[in-house]
């Protein structure tokens, strides 16, 4: 990982006792030590109280108090050492798969959620993933592509929201549940249908990426359309994308559309971060049964085929669906549910992934530069 500014006052000594230490603590989603993932920032000394600065590429507020209760533990054998004061903080960098295209104004990472075929719950995720990273501590924007079918409106509870332009050239974005949102069914009438071809669709999608007041984001989540056809390849050409993620369920018609979502990310360069598999099972409210009525293994499958991450299986739950209805999702409305957990746990191995992905990016451009 790349390292983060280091301000180490501690003797050579204790330096070296406190280090090994750190570093033997695995962050679990960067999969390296706390030194080697360059989030050990500050180290100082008051006494016997160790001051520590933890800085991360990826937003994981909720596993905030476990880490530094492990740490504490850690550190606590040596002499030197009674108390630990930890500050933990995230810090993303501004990073797109795309070098070619500019980054948007106030906007650090773009993840595009896709799937190859609809109804497979794509929108359903993009909206909980962007409140999940923003459970974690990141600040969010969710952008609805799907020009001809938008949904974001409803599930977040604001459908009759309409953006303003107070200078006459950029957009206002609507704000729910703590995130900022845009779409084209702000600015349609009800029941009102964008009946546009394929580049007339493509340009309302940049319009509204490009010409959005977007506040300061560290991620900003795209709901593609589902498919593969123009709308997708404009915006995975031509917009500063990150990286991808691929929902799908595990029947066997939608698994076969999720390939070629895959095959049209990795032919334009974009890293797939992973697959969400929806309605992988369900589970009986009476006795507790678990049954599969979609078929089995499909998305850690395809996961594995493609060698990328199976992020996580939701349920076929009846309180997802009607949470979205409700414009209510279940990540803020139900924090503490075991769905909401499912998310968040989402969110922080794609925040990981990017982290990493960016590191990857960077160490192949320095070596590219070398030659």
């Amino acid at each position: 990982m790349s390292t983060a500014h280091t301000d180490y006052q501690l003797s050579d000594e204790l330096l070296g006792l406190v280090l090994p230490i750190l570093d033997a603590y695995q962050d679990p989603y960067l999969n390296k030590g706390l030194v080697t993932a360059g989030c050990v920032n500050k180290l100082a000394i008051e006494g016997k109280r160790l001051q520590l600065g933890l800085v991360y590429p990826y937003p994981c507020m909720t596993q905030y108090r476990d880490t530094v209760m492990a740490v504490t533990k850690q550190l606590a054998v040596l002499d030197q050492i009674d108390e630990v004061e930890c500050e933990i903080d995230f810090q993303p960098h501004t990073y797109s798969a795309i070098t070619s295209v500019e980054p948007l104004p106030n906007v650090k990472q773009v993840i595009a959620v896709a799937s190859g075929k609809g109804g497979v719950g794509k929108s359903t995720t993009a909206v909980n993933l962007a409140l999940a990273l923003k459970a974690e501590g990141a600040e969010v924007g969710i952008l609805d592509a799907d020009i001809y079918g938008p949904s974001i409106p409803l599930m977040l509870g604001i459908p009759h929201f309409k953006p303003q332009s107070p200078d006459g050239k950029l957009m206002t974005a609507g704000s729910a549940h703590g995130i900022a949102a845009q779409s084209i069914g702000f600015m349609l009438q009800d029941e009102e249908a964008a009946v546009w071809r394929g580049p007339m669709a493509a340009g309302a999608l940049a319009q509204l990426l490009n010409e959005t007041q977007w506040p300061e984001l560290d991620y900003l989540v795209i709901d593609m359309p589902p498919g593969t056809g123009d709308i997708q390849l404009t915006l995975s050409q031509k917009f500063p994308v990150s990286g991808a993620l691929i929902v799908t369920t595990p029947q066997d018609i939608a698994l076969a559309d999720a390939k070629k979502g895959i095959t049209m990310f990795n032919k334009v360069s974009i890293p797939v971060l992973g697959i969400v598999e929806n309605m992988s099972f369900h589970l009986c409210p009476e006795c507790g049964h678990k049954e599969h009525p979609f078929g089995t293994h499909g998305g850690s499958n395809i996961a594995e085929k493609y060698n990328v991450p199976l992020l996580g299986a939701l349920p076929l739950n009846i309180n997802i669906r009607e949470s979205m209805d409700q414009g209510a999702p279940c990540v803020a409305s139900e924090p503490d549910s075991e769905v909401a957990g499912i998310y968040r746990e989402i969110a922080r191995k794609i925040g990981a992934q990017l982290a990493m992905q960016q590191v990857q990016s960077s160490v192949s451009i320095s070596i590219s530069d070398d030659e």
